[in-house]
């Protein structure tokens, strides 16, 4: 047994409404790793509708690991998005042309960087990422967070700002979870131990490897 097929659009049969996202994906600027899924309400191709204000002239990338879990509505918010803050007035004059051209001349706007989310995240229902966020391995962010920091790996977080509300695990476990780096083997060594991976029980699976 070698697992669902990865490349596979659909991989829920007779349920369209879930897909392995990397299959749908038209923008260069989106990388998804494999077996990502992302489950809309309605149709998955809702998907790059819901990065806001990626703009190709701005260049930036939301950046997307394997295994992860995206819910319906969530929300990426791109560098596009960006107004000056420091200056006299927040109104983007220079796009609109007709002698307001040369208002940027000099200046730019605010870049934070990419999106990053890591391997084995889980992303709740109508939950907002800002631009510039980095969100660990194996972290969840619950319904409705809106998340404009980094999010630490294995920590669960929630509200608007996020908060933390707990680490999944201890620390040393953490640890040894990051070292196993599971999401990289190969997709029969991940088959052989499912049930290892759906368990809690890290010292097993570790003896089980023989590490």
């Amino acid at each position: 047994m070698t697992g669902p097929d990865k490349n596979q659009k659909s991989p829920l049969q007779n349920y369209d409404r879930l897909c392995f996202l990397k299959n749908i994906i038209k923008n260069p600027n989106i990388i998804v790793g494999d077996y990502t899924y992302y489950d809309d309400f309605e149709n998955v191709e809702n998907f790059e509708k819901n990065v806001k204000y990626h703009f190709d002239f701005v260049g930036d990338k939301l950046i997307i690991g394997k295994f992860c879990m995206i819910a319906s509505d969530v929300k990426f918010i791109m560098n596009g998005a960006n107004h000056l803050t420091k200056s006299l007035s927040t109104y983007p004059f220079a796009i609109f042309g007709n002698g307001w051209e040369n208002a940027m001349d000099g200046k730019t706007y605010p870049q934070k960087g990419d999106i990053k989310i890591g391997n084995d995240v889980w992303i709740g229902y109508n939950a907002t990422i800002m631009a510039g966020v980095s969100i660990g391995d194996g972290a969840i962010n619950a319904t409705n967070a809106t998340v404009i920091k980094d999010v630490e790996p294995y920590t669960i977080v929630g509200g608007n700002p996020v908060k933390e509300i707990k680490k999944r695990f201890s620390n040393e476990t953490i640890e040894k979870l990051l070292e196993l780096k599971w999401w990289d083997w190969n997709i029969e060594k991940i088959t052989n131990h499912i049930k290892d991976l759906t368990d809690n029980n890290i010292n097993k699976l570790i003896e089980e490897l023989k590490l």
